[in-house]
């Protein structure tokens, strides 16, 4: 059960901001932690790329300056309005991403930057169906979030955050096998990079 902090976190850009570089601290800081899911990733500028639960639009700014055709959903208005503010290069939908209003292989590249912790099982399980239609054979979905730590040192930061900042759902994250059900949704895993002690994962797999 997450504090007022989490709402604080929602109502005020500047609070984000600042847990948020704090959080990332432990992975080098801010700007490193937002371009991680970048790492030996090929850049075809033409590529069409979708953030995917863009938020205000941090991953979407990095997105821009790789790619010409970027686009960023998000299901809050709030966080959209945000992102046009913050990076109008790129294009916007309002939207679910478990209902996602794009055709059949739509996308070249699919990002998630910390937002599937916010999901149900039931969700997520949708959400990565929903990716695997809108990909391009060959495409790529990366997903950047929590994992379960492989440091024991590292067990008392990421509670603490998670307490304070997070939902039940964060703690079921830490329980789920990501990588099996992007497998059954016929993914295909590439590679599994871990962060922060483990707290942290960046999960890269490919449409079959």
């Amino acid at each position: 059960m997450a504090t007022i902090l989490r709402d604080w976190s929602y109502r005020y850009q500047w609070f984000y901001d600042t847990i948020s570089a704090l959080a990332a601290l432990s992975v080098g800081g801010d700007k490193r932690f937002r371009q991680l899911f970048l790492k030996d990733l090929p850049i075809n500028p033409e590529a069409k790329a979708l953030d995917l639960c863009c938020g205000a639009g941090q991953a979407t700014q990095e997105l821009v300056k790789h790619f010409t055709n970027v686009t960023g959903l998000d299901a809050s208005p709030i966080a959209i309005q945000r992102a046009k503010q913050n990076v109008p290069q790129a294009n916007y939908v309002e939207a679910f991403a478990e209902k996602m209003p794009f055709s059949d292989r739509s996308f070249d590249l699919v990002i998630t930057n910390t937002a599937m912790h916010e999901m149900e099982s039931e969700q997520l399980q949708q959400i990565i169906q929903e990716v695997h239609r809108i990909l391009t054979p060959e495409g790529q979905f990366i997903i950047v979030d929590f994992h379960r730590p492989t440091n024991p040192l590292f067990w008392l930061p990421i509670s603490t955050f998670l307490w304070l900042f997070e939902t039940e759902t964060a703690w079921q994250l830490l329980k789920t096998d990501l990588p099996q059900l992007l497998s059954k949704s016929g993914l295909k895993i590439e590679s599994c990079q871990l962060y922060a002690g483990g707290s942290l994962q960046v999960l890269r797999s490919r449409k079959s």
